[in-house]
This record gives C-alpha cells, sequence and structure tokens, in this order.
C-alpha cells in the first residue's frame, strides 16, 4: 500500500471499443485487467473501471454555474502537475474531442489559483483535471 489510499471508481460507458480508445489513446492510461464487459484502469495510480451498462433514458444532465460556466455535475478528474495538466490539453485537441470549459486559470492571484478543464468521455461522462501552482494549496480558502 502507498502512504496515500488509491481510490476505486466504476462508471458506465456505452462500449468498450470507444472507451478504450479514449482513455487508452486519448488519456494514456495502462489497461489492467479486463473482460467482455468491463476493463480496470491505471488512473495515475488510482482504480478506474469502465463498465458497459445501460444508462437511465430521460435523465435531466445537472449543471452547477461556477465562473460564468456551466459545470457538469457529477464528474470526476486528477489534480495534476501543471505541464501534464498542459500535455493532456494538447491531447485532448488533438484527438479532435471538444472541451464542456476550456482550460483556464481560476482564482489568478489567490489562494487556490488552479487551472481547470472538463471534457466528456464517449460515454457521456464528465472528467475534470486540474493543476496548482501550489499543490499545498488544494483546500486552500
Amino acid at each position: 500500500m502507498t502512504a496515500k489510499p488509491s481510490f476505486h471508481l466504476a462508471i458506465p460507458v456505452d462500449d468498450l471499443v470507444t472507451s478504450r480508445e479514449f482513455y487508452g489513446s486519448v488519456l494514456g492510461l495502462d489497461e489492467g485487467r479486463s473482460a467482455d464487459k468491463w476493463v480496470d484502469w491505471n488512473f495515475h495510480g488510482h482504480q478506474l473501471v469502465t463498465h458497459v451498462a445501460p444508462r437511465a433514458s430521460g435523465a435531466p444532465e445537472a449543471h452547477n454555474p461556477v465562473d460564468g460556466h456551466e459545470v457538469p455535475v457529477p464528474h470526476f478528474g486528477l489534480v495534476l502537475p501543471i505541464p501534464d495538466f498542459h500535455a493532456l490539453a494538447e491531447r485532448v485537441r488533438g484527438a479532435g474531442i471538444s472541451f464542456v470549459i476550456e482550460p483556464y486559470v481560476r482564482f489568478a492571484g489567490e489562494p487556490g489559483e488552479q487551472w481547470t478543464m472538463f471534457l466528456l468521455d464517449p460515454s457521456g461522462n464528465a472528467l475534470e483535471f486540474k493543476a496548482f501552482q501550489d499543490e499545498a494549496q488544494l483546500f486552500a480558502k
């Protein structure tokens, strides 16, 4: 076990072919165990599992207004080093994937200053990636 616990998150996807392309090729995650209906991904030391699962039809998409943007809820993601954040943003652009919220800086010059971006996987799962100038300010007020 590492000093910092790893999380496990299982999310629904429509199919594994597009999930493998997105999580493996676009995000650059290593694939772990898999079966006909699921794939484990190494999400920077955390276990992310994509499960082929039906979605509830007609469920409203939820958003929360933040900084003049409509933030999709629910969402998940990672805090990355700044160079990795920008490299990921370029991989996403290079893959022709549109951002829900383009990369930008929040709280400029304030405690908790951070880069953030939002995107959707091919099944509509929302992901947020962040990068802090000072990661010690992750919870700064």
